[in-house]
């Protein structure tokens, strides 16, 4: 399997829900499981299937949180010495140059990704144009919508 980047930050959210899921979800449903159980009949219980149900959720969820983290790659941008350029993980302040306006983005890994927290993933059109450029920069990015050009206007490593 291939190592997939992810922020500090990014890693921290998803062992923060591995531990909900393992210390807090796991044993809910346990224990709705076991009350559901006392009431009889398995086949007709609703209870007891909508328990085994959540539980199927959340052990998938558990072992897909867990395989991320054993193949991530963990990059801590405030460590690097990117040298001024576009990285992943830094923080990129752009300007449209048809509207002059301007938009902060963080590039992060897929998983994190969150447009309306401008996180943008890795793999997005305007990240790959991003990438290993630097401050007063155009670049040109080709999005389904057709071509539109950015000045790279502020790189932080945050």
């Amino acid at each position: 399997m291939q190592k997939i980047p992810l922020t500090v930050n990014g890693a921290n959210k998803l062992r923060e829900e591995l531990e909900e899921l393992k210390t807090v979800i796991r044993p809910r449903i346990i224990a709705a499981i076991a009350e559901a159980r006392e009431h009889g009949d398995l086949k007709e219980n609703a209870e007891y299937h909508a328990a085994r149900e959540q539980q199927s959720f959340a052990e998938g969820r558990i072992a897909e949180i867990e395989g991320k983290l054993a193949n991530a790659t963990i990059i801590d941008v405030t460590k690097m010495d990117a040298k001024g350029k576009v990285v992943f993980g830094s923080t990129v302040t752009i300007e449209d140059l048809d509207d002059e306006k301007t938009v902060t983005y963080q590039i992060v890994g897929e998983d994190e990704a969150d447009i309306k927290a401008g996180r943008i993933s890795i793999g997005s059109p305007i990240a790959r144009a991003l990438i290993g450029k630097e401050v007063e920069d155009v670049v040109t990015v080709k999005a389904p919508g057709g071509e539109k050009e950015y000045e790279i206007i502020k790189i932080e490593y945050i």
